[in-house]
């Protein structure tokens, strides 16, 4: 209720700010504006999903009240950082944040798998946090304060400038590793894969929260991070590479939660895609999107296969041949590229938004070719064509929506930079275009050496995270697995030996 309530107030008389109560422009403030109305409004929500959610997942458990305060610590330092209107206030809220995370992802401590899965999580937060700490300073040293007011006042001086400093250039691009080490981004990514030994509503809150910080620190601080082209740039290609490697790996794994962890890594990646190529607004809506998908997939992960038992059915058409999907893999692409051009997210205009667009609309392909191949009727075809219309033009128009919506918030959505950028825009929708038409060849293949090579490679995340893995203990060794009890023989007569 506050949250709306900050939102009506936004809306009628602008960002609400207080004054810093400080020393040289460090201190504690609060900034509140359409931005910080929306994200808090998810956090709390989520956050009280959640709470009444572990409330009786963990009913009996010795460590319920351990796990119950650290859960609500967790969620208040990361409502203080959506609110927060002084650097300072959001770095030692940043802090807490991953500080209360590390608590829960030990709630076992005698689980060995979250103890390394801790330990690479704690290693690249401290990274981000160096990162983030020199930022605060070049950007003091800049300003004279740490007061949003007057670091948003200072970049839009900057940008009417002719001349960026490369003191801002430096803040940007170590504000935009910061995020990137936050949100679990390629290379650093495989711890996030491996919280799986913390409670449920752990995973539900990372992945739908916590995981967002990074995302909204480049929300945050969009008007700066903007002015440099290389830190656009670096979010541009790890976001690319890390939704690319997410969305891939994903598809071959076998734990449900493993699979989600992997969606989230992906997910994340073309968040910081679009708001490399500029689609700030684009990226917020994202984020909310991705945050109340996710905790419900995790909060109701254990009933997956009893849902998917129940749903399954025998295929009478059998595998789609790749000439057709191919060919409906380029009709579904046009129609993404007609819709987005219907509200001026074209390729040159709005490249952040045409291609999460593109990517969106991929994913109906495989229910469009299904249409065809299975069974064929002018009801299910026409049904099926109307639906991706209908998913097209309520895409692009949530995106034109939440921009207007989020103009005096968000710098506006910036158009192609260049030719970098363009190749790495088509790389993207070509990448996703050639991994749907692998999903309906692949089936067929199944028993060819090369395909269960790639299986194998993929299921492994390529190995990456096993490298991390020999990294981290050669420099945090931990302490040697406990000894396997002794268990009896018992022959099959029954006799003890």
């Amino acid at each position: 209720m506050l949250a709306v309530a900050a939102g009506v107030g936004v809306a009628v008389n602008g960002p609400l700010a207080t004054t810093t109560l400080g020393i040289a422009g460090i201190g504690v403030g609060f900034y509140i504006d359409a931005l910080t109305a929306i994200m808090v409004a998810l956090v709390a929500f989520v956050g009280l999903i959640v709470v009444l959610y572990s409330r009786n997942y963990l009913d009996g458990d010795p460590g319920q009240a351990r796990f119950t305060k650290w859960l609500c610590l967790t969620l208040a330092a990361v409502l203080l950082l959506i609110i927060s209107g002084n650097l300072l206030q959001f770095a030692l809220a940043w802090v807490a944040t991953s500080l209360g995370l590390d608590k829960l992802l030990l709630f076992y401590p005698e689980r060995q798998a979250a103890v390394l899965a801790a330990r690479k999580k704690f290693l690249a937060s401290r990274l981000g946090d160096l990162c983030l700490l020199a930022a605060m300073v070049l950007l003091h040293q800049a300003f004279g304060s740490l007061d949003y007011a007057v670091l948003f006042a200072g970049a839009e001086a900057i940008r009417v400038g002719e001349e960026v400093p490369a003191a801002i250039h430096a803040v940007a691009v170590l504000l935009a590793v910061a995020a990137l080490l936050k949100s679990a981004q390629f290379p650093l990514h495989g711890w996030l894969t491996e919280v799986m030994e913390t409670p449920t509503p752990v995973s539900a809150l990372l992945h739908a929260g916590v995981i967002n910080a990074g995302g909204f620190l480049v929300l945050r601080f969009a008007d700066i991070i903007s002015l440099s082209a290389p830190s656009m740039e670096v979010l541009v290609v790890v976001g690319g590479v890390t939704a690319l490697f997410g969305s891939v790996v994903m598809l071959t794994q076998t734990s449900v939660k493993v699979s989600l962890a992997y969606s989230t890594i992906a997910q994340m990646g073309f968040m910081m895609l679009q708001c490399g190529l500029g689609a700030f607004a684009a990226a917020l809506l994202h984020i909310v999107a991705h945050s109340l998908y996710k905790a419900h997939a995790f909060l109701s992960s254990g009933s997956v296969i009893d849902l998917a038992r129940a749903s399954w059915s025998p295929s009478p058409g059998g595998q789609p041949h790749p000439a057709r999907m191919a060919m409906i893999v380029g009709l579904v692409l046009a129609a993404a590229l007609v819709a987005g051009t219907l509200f001026g997210a074209t390729i040159t205009g709005q490249p952040g938004v045409f291609v999460l667009g593109a990517v969106v609309m991929l994913g109906l392909a495989h229910l469009i070719t299904q249409a065809f191949d299975e069974r064929p009727s002018v009801y299910v075809v026409g049904r099926t064509v109307a639906l991706a219309v209908v998913v097209a033009l309520a895409y692009f128009g949530l995106q034109w929506t939440v921009e207007h919506l989020l103009a005096g918030s968000l710098p506006p959505v910036q158009a192609l930079r260049g030719p970098l950028d363009l190749i790495i825009v088509v790389l993207v929708a070509l990448a996703f275009a050639a991994v749907t038409v692998l999903q309906s060849v692949l089936p067929g293949k199944a028993d060819a050496p090369l395909w269960q090579a790639l299986y194998v490679h993929l299921a492994n995340g390529l190995y990456v995270n096993t490298l991390a893995n020999r990294l981290v203990l050669r420099l945090w060794p931990g302490p040697p697995p406990p000894p396997r009890p002794m268990i009896a023989s018992t022959p099959a007569s029954g006799v003890p030996s």
